[in-house]
């Protein structure tokens, strides 16, 4: 009883397995061929360019400083807005200056009066001498106070300016036209001596604004030898050559490229050996007053110009541990993937120094659907850059 179970039992079992093995492979013959959407590698010249991160000034940031201590009496501009050369923008307390004015001024009329009177004793010496009525040693004397009279005179003059320039600091004016900022010190602080307030505010000239980075030490090779041939054997900055002449573009913080582009002004003396890098300094006209003193943007550089580069999205490639690849497909539709070498991004596309050709199509979509070995039925498409062409 138990064999014919048994027999049984086999009979549908290698029925059953049969019948699997028979299905999986009609529907490994009807299964359909995946279409897989794919891009062409595009070969054209690609200027190459680096961003780095630099500050914003003004082309002229001034501090205003109290040069005179006092109490302050009055702030006579409003904050953030433009002044003019000249404006008056603070008044200190004058008394103490305007009574000093005063000593010293009765201490000249002194210094005067006394050379007036040495002067006349020695007009009165000068022919009695010649007489022998008096002696040499008189005359001496007489000149000498005289001398001493000229030079005291002096001296008293020049404390008088000093006393003079000293109340002129007590009014604080605008050495240039430009944009003011907030005031360090209000009406009836003590300024002048620190911790008070010695720095009352600053006044930027932002219509032209600088904007500092900095670049590595093979950076700088690599931008000194094209920006050396600008430069005259005088070593003036020839503006109106191209390479001078607004080759610079600056990304804000909102991601925007600013309207201006800007040049090169100059390259710092030396390398800061602490860090490596060498200061770069470049101006681009501000004539929207845009550009605030402070504000952080990337400044863009073009090093070069790749010849026949290729390009792919950046989408296309893949990394693993320090190892790029695209999905490439190869002759009877069969993908495979290969290792490439990559450059530089150019907004959402990818430059490739190494691994690819013109024209050789790459997976673009569905890439974690594909592997090595599988055949495709390719759709080939157009990408279409969502960022501006570099």
């Amino acid at each position: 009883m138990n064999r014919k179970y048994f027999f049984r039992f086999s009979v549908y079992t290698l029925a059953g397995l049969l019948l699997f093995i028979s299905c999986k492979e009609n529907s490994a013959k009807t299964a359909p061929i995946p279409e897989i959407q794919v891009i062409k590698a595009i070969k054209k010249d690609v200027p190459l360019k680096r961003d780095f991160v630099g500050q914003i000034y003004g082309f002229q940031d001034i501090p205003i400083r109290a040069r005179a201590e006092g109490y302050l009496e009055g702030v006579h501009f409003e904050e953030g807005f433009p002044v003019k050369k000249g404006q008056l923008l603070y008044t200190i307390d004058a008394q103490p200056y305007i009574e000093a004015v005063a000593s010293k001024s009765s201490m000249v009329a002194e210094a005067q009066t006394y050379l007036v009177n040495a002067e006349n004793e020695l007009a009165r010496y000068k022919p009695l001498a010649e007489i022998n009525a008096v002696s040499k040693s008189d005359l001496d004397a007489a000149q000498a106070s005289r001398d001493a009279a000229v030079a005291s005179l002096e001296a008293a003059n020049a404390n008088l300016r000093m006393a003079e320039i000293n109340l002129s600091y007590t009014k604080i004016l605008s050495p240039i036209n430009g944009l003011i900022g907030k005031t360090e010190a209000r009406t009836g602080e003590f300024v002048g001596r620190e911790p008070n307030p010695v720095i009352l505010n600053v006044v930027s000239d932002i219509n032209k604004t600088r904007v500092e980075f900095f670049l590595t030490e093979a950076e700088y090779l690599t931008i000194a030898r094209e920006f050396n041939q600008t430069v005259a054997d005088d070593g003036t900055i020839n503006r109106d050559h191209p390479q001078n002449s607004n080759n610079l573009e600056l990304i804000l913080a909102d991601g925007t490229t600013y309207e201006e582009k800007g040049s090169v002004e100059f390259l710092g003396r030396a390398i800061d050996a602490n860090t490596g890098s060498i200061l770069v300094q470049a101006s681009f006209n501000n004539p929207k007053g845009l550009l605030r003193p402070g504000m952080y943007a990337k400044v863009r550089v073009e090093f070069e110009v790749a010849e026949g580069a290729i390009l792919v999205p950046q989408k296309c490639v893949t990394e693993l541990q320090g190892q790029y690849s695209v999905y490439v497909v190869e002759e009877g539709n069969v993908v495979k993937s290969r290792q490439v070498k990559i450059g530089g991004a150019l907004g959402d596309l990818q430059l490739i120094t190494e691994g690819l050709e013109e024209n050789e199509m790459i997976v673009i979509d569905g890439l974690q659907k594909v592997a090595t070995g599988m055949v495709i039925s390719p759709a080939v498409t157009e990408f279409k850059s969502q960022t501006p062409e570099n």
